[in-house]
């Protein structure tokens, strides 16, 4: 190989350009030589696309950005329900769980169902709340778990015949004030149009760990980014995770939530997290005022780092 040549070998293109006009003086009939072969070896490299190298590195910075969230995040995998998967602390003092699934429970509210909807179709308006179909009443034999029963006729739902909701049959919930002795008073459950709570599938209740009626938790929306104490009330059928009251998905950014067809809840994940056994910490379970709900739970936070873990942990979950 011409001494030409061997000087542009290595380096890039205006190293070989540097060499070849260096050893032209020298050997000139190689000159021309010397850049093409100068050009031929640099355009032999390989190279990568800027765009590309751009992009690589983003993903290894988000990446690492996810796993120091992770590692900031004091949940770890615990078990699934339904194909939704939970964690848990390691002093298993609370656990969350994220779901699209939204179903809104008008129970307990003293408006919720009404005797003029019985037997009508389903629509998405009516006297009250929700249909009375939805509280299985008057053909499923579990409806006295939903409404107050008449004690006139127990084959009837009981209406309340004064007050603010006169004329609406009493609606129940799971968690009920037990110092208030009357079944067919409104006050003795929690209404689910001013109160945000969340509903426990039956199953997911009997499961060890998963907590009592009336624990507390709070709920934040990862789209609208808004969230709100809550308290658990009710219990449901076999279904999955994400049923909440009325209150509980207004809250979250909804626009009337209706209980009749499922409409009015803000779209996106929810992250549910719950402080189990948290109801053992107060003398009665209920009633409390949605400020007493609020000051408890914030309390309850500060024992897993406060607030910025919601973001955390919807980050890494």
């Amino acid at each position: 190989m011409p001494l030409t040549i061997l000087a542009c070998s290595g380096g890039d293109i205006s190293a070989h350009k540097t060499a070849c006009i260096s050893r032209s003086a020298k050997c000139p009939d190689q000159e021309a030589a010397c850049f093409r072969e100068a050009a031929k070896e640099d355009f032999m490299k390989p190279r990568m696309n800027p765009l590309l190298a751009a992009g690589l590195l983003a993903a290894l910075l988000q990446g690492e950005i996810r796993q120091a969230e992770a590692a900031d995040c004091p949940f770890a995998d615990w078990r699934t329900y339904k194909n939704t998967e939970l964690r848990r602390t390691a002093d298993h003092k609370a656990y969350f769980w994220i779901t699209s699934r939204t179903a809104i429970d008008a129970d307990g509210a003293p408006r919720a169902y009404h005797p003029d909807d019985v037997g009508k179709p389903c629509g998405a308006t009516g006297a009250g709340l929700d249909c009375p179909a939805n509280a299985g009443y008057p053909n499923k034999s579990w409806w006295p778990t939903v409404l107050a029963v008449d004690p006139a006729d127990p084959g009837k739902a009981f209406v309340q015949p004064s007050g603010p909701a006169q004329g609406f049959f009493v609606s129940k919930t799971a968690l009920q004030d037990s110092a208030n002795g009357n079944e067919r008073e409104t006050l003795r459950y929690v209404d689910a149009s001013t109160i945000p709570y969340v509903v426990f599938p039956r199953p997911f209740f009997q499961l060890a760990g998963t907590g009592k009626l009336g624990d507390l938790g709070i709920a934040y929306h990862l789209q609208t980014q808004k969230k709100t104490a809550f308290i658990v009330a009710d219990i449901g059928p076999d279904e999955p995770l994400g049923e909440g009251s009325i209150a509980l998905f207004q809250a979250l950014g909804g626009n009337n939530p209706n209980p009749r067809t499922g409409g009015g809840v803000a779209s996106g994940k929810v992250l549910y997290l719950v402080f189990p056994r948290s109801v053992d910490q107060r003398a009665r379970k209920w009633p409390m005022t949605p400020a007493q709900i609020d000051q408890a739970v914030e309390t309850l936070l500060g024992t897993i780092g406060g607030e910025s873990v919601l973001q955390t942990c919807a980050s890494s979950g």
